[in-house]
């Protein structure tokens, strides 16, 4: 009974609360927010947390219902509650919001205009909301068929474009394949006249060395005979020419050079350019291939921009014809140099046979060579062909030697290496470690010091090879004066070269 009297009051104001329509006492209720009740008392927390759960019956989600409308015009006025003895509420079934449990709390029952008004909220929300879905869905379906229609559309003219693009490639590498191949048989053939001139630029040097040397032997003869006839004023003519000659093929040989240079150039031009349009319609042949289904393509954000160094359409054939023109060019004056080196070596067989002719009927004998001389060049071939067979087994004895350093120099390092991972403190620079160490250092030297002698011989064997082609050209220039003189040279002009061989045939 202690207990009780405080409640009193209390339970005095709830029931005073019930009196008013629901409609007001939500509003009132709604005041709660600073723990008071309607007739001004303090509400305790613990009862102000039961009203919430019990009264509202979990339903605080729907408040936003009633906060956001104004309150229902009241029937009643309001007015100070009269003061009634409250006696304990029975609980009179499960349809009833009081009873024992909920004495003194408000019922979570709306109006039925309320609950109107949110069923109409929710039907024209219901309705919007499939409104705008509808609508966004047919946009959306618009939408996916005109990009469609625009994706075939401008793919199937990147198709056609891909396919002229081919067709271009196709033509301007079909003239530059014919350019290259025209341009590379007439270098071919422009390198078969210079070859031509090469050999009869050889083969003028044995007239030039008989007629030199028929001019020192007769210098050679005794004073009576040294006088000068008909047959020295023929070969001092013939020297000249031939001269002339060596210098008309040189200088020809060397125009020949620059013009294969040229055309090699232009060459390697056309080809690097019938190189990139064979790649480029390769690609540009893969890529008329693509197809949506195709299962090698895949994403490259930044591959669609233009590169700075792109060139246009017109710079574009305009280097390939700029390149065939040049080609073309090139290959007229190949030709033209081919026919003009042609009517040389015709001419220069010509004059040099007419030449020999007339030398040959002038000539009477030729002057003695001295034997001494021969004697003595074959003496030093002779030596020095002994003494390049000992290089030669001196130079594979210091290749033999440097191959039999290699075993144990591998032995010690590999001794070395092994010796490096030991563990912790086993790692000591002991005395093997030392020897080892000292052993590949000898070792390395002695491979250095082998090295630089087999060097060194390799140069005196490269010498002394110089030396034998040296001394076997001033012998067979002594073998021919011998015989220049013992025979007259009447002979020795005999072996002059033939007229085909002066023209570069042979």
């Amino acid at each position: 009974m202690g207990g009780a009297g405080p409640a009193r009051p209390f339970k005095r104001a709830a029931r005073g609360w019930d009196l008013l329509p629901s409609n007001r006492r939500a509003c009132v209720y709604l005041s709660l927010g600073d723990q008071k009740c309607p007739a001004g008392d303090r509400v305790a927390p613990a009862a102000l947390t039961q009203e919430r759960g019990v009264g509202w019956g979990g339903t605080m989600a729907q408040t936003d219902v009633l906060l956001t409308k104004e309150p229902t015009p009241q029937a009643v006025p309001a007015c100070e509650l009269p003061r009634k003895v409250y006696d304990v509420a029975r609980n009179a079934g499960a349809c009833l919001s009081s009873g024992l449990a909920t004495a003194g709390f408000r019922s979570a029952k709306y109006l039925a205009d309320e609950w109107s008004q949110n069923c109409y909220a929710r039907y024209h929300q219901a309705f919007v909301d499939r409104d705008q879905s509808e609508r966004w869905r047919h946009e959306s379906q618009q939408l996916v068929a005109k990009t469609q229609a625009l994706a075939r559309r401008s793919q199937d003219d990147a198709t056609r474009k891909v396919g002229a693009r081919l067709q271009d490639t196709h033509g301007w590498k079909s003239e530059l394949q014919r350019e290259v191949r025209e341009l590379g048989a007439e270098s071919d053939l422009l390198l078969a006249q210079k070859q031509r001139l090469a050999r009869a630029l050889d083969a003028t040097s044995v007239p030039f060395s008989i007629a030199t040397d028929n001019l020192q032997c007769r210098e050679s003869r005794q004073h009576p005979d040294l006088v000068r006839d008909c047959v020295e004023t023929e070969l001092l003519k013939e020297a000249e020419l031939i001269r002339n000659i060596q210098e008309l093929l040189k200088r020809t040989i060397m125009q020949a050079v620059n013009q294969i240079r040229l055309n090699r150039e232009q060459k390697e031009t056309c080809e690097m350019d019938w190189s990139d349009k064979v790649e480029a319609y390769n690609i540009d042949q893969a890529c008329a291939h693509y197809h949506n289904q195709s299962t090698d393509v895949q994403f490259h954000p930044h591959s669609a921009k233009f590169e700075e160094s792109a060139s246009t359409p017109e710079t574009w054939a305009r280097f390939t014809q700029e390149n065939l023109c040049r080609a073309e060019r090139e290959r007229r004056a190949s030709a033209n140099l081919r026919v003009l080196i042609d009517c040389i070596l015709r001419d220069v067989a010509e004059d040099l046979r007419l030449q020999c002719d007339a030398v040959n009927l002038a000539f009477g004998r030729r002057c003695e060579e001295l034997e001494d001389t021969r004697h003595k060049l074959q003496n030093h071939l002779h030596k020095t062909l002994r003494e390049i067979t000992e290089q030669e087994h001196n130079v594979a004895a210091l290749r033999q030697a440097i191959k039999d350093k290699e075993a144990p120099l591998k032995v010690a390092q590999t001794r070395l290496y092994q010796r490096s991972h030991r563990p912790n403190v086993e790692l000591c620079r002991d005395a093997a470690q030392f020897r080892l160490m000292s052993e590949v250092e000898e070792l390395n030297m002695s491979l250095k010091a082998l090295k630089e002698k087999l060097l060194e011989a390799e140069q005196s064997l490269r010498k002394l090879e110089d030396t034998r082609m040296d001394l076997e050209k001033d012998l067979a220039v002594k073998a021919n004066s011998l015989f220049i003189d013992r025979q007259k040279c009447m002979t020795h002009r005999a072996r002059y070269p033939t007229i085909l061989q002066l023209a570069g045939y042979q």
